[in-house]
């Protein structure tokens, strides 16, 4: 994954303590993208919530200004964190959604946990690129974590949520005792509401800077293989022509 892990863990711990601020603050804009469901068994043995957070571009450009203006920041330190904040949240390439997760009573083991996603999005499935691992172990209590689905479709190459008009987060409800008797959980997010792109500025440009950097490198490198094959296929097409005219002059 192309996202480093501790500067990731640093700007999350952001976007957490931003999250939490904006939802304290009843923040429409921040708490319209997500979702949240809760479960108790009959017997009362275990309870579960577990929200779900979309990072859509209205979500990301409300959680910047949140900030922004709780800091009191100037252009140049918003600007620098949103770059962090969309390179760490690998927008480029991924799909983000933050899942918390609250278990009470009897513990939920949920790992693999990137096993218990399914997005859908239009007529096509797609499981995560990445997650945190913290998921896999015993939960108990309050947990809080990314999951990361491609942006691209693997057979296409094109972008997934490209005409789309919502996306369809599955969680698989049988791993929970308390989930288990209503089934999977669907959460459905309307994209029709995203209002516009994430905004511009240097942190955008810095952020296309750097895709289009690691795609000239990535091209490079195939056409550099590329040329490996046709050096090799035209070193054996003269080596089969020179056998050929030794054959025909004998």
């Amino acid at each position: 994954m192309l996202i480093k892990r501790f500067t990731a863990s640093l700007i999350l711990l952001l976007v957490t303590f931003t999250a939490s601020f904006a939802a304290s603050n009843e923040d429409p804009a921040l708490k319209a993208w997500s979702h949240e469901t809760s479960a108790t068994t009959k017997e009362g043995d275990q309870s579960i919530t577990i929200k779900a957070t979309y990072y859509s571009n209205d979500y990301v450009n409300a959680l910047v200004n949140s900030e922004a203006e709780r800091n009191l920041w100037t252009a140049d330190e918003m600007e620098n964190y949103k770059y962090a904040l969309l390179k760490n949240l690998n927008l480029a390439e991924c799909i983000p959604f933050r899942i918390d997760m609250y278990v009470r009573g009897t513990p939920l083991y949920a790992g693999p946990f990137d096993k218990r996603f399914t997005l859908r999005i239009g007529g096509r499935k797609y499981t995560p690129v990445d997650y945190d691992k913290r998921f896999n172990f015993k939960i108990l209590g309050a947990r809080d974590g990314m999951i990361y689905f491609p942006r691209y479709d693997p057979k296409t190459g094109k972008d997934v949520l490209e005409g789309a008009r919502d996306i369809r987060l599955i969680f698989d409800g049988s791993i929970s005792h308390a989930l288990a008797g209503r089934g999977d959980v669907l959460w459905v997010w309307d994209l029709t509401k995203d209002r516009g792109k994430i905004a511009g500025g240097r942190a955008a440009d810095r952020l296309e800077a750097d895709r289009l950097i690691k795609r000239s490198a990535k091209i490079k490198a195939d056409r550099e293989a590329l040329q490996q094959q046709i050096d090799a296929l035209n070193k054996e097409y003269d080596e089969v022509n020179a056998r050929i005219d030794e054959l025909q002059s004998n």
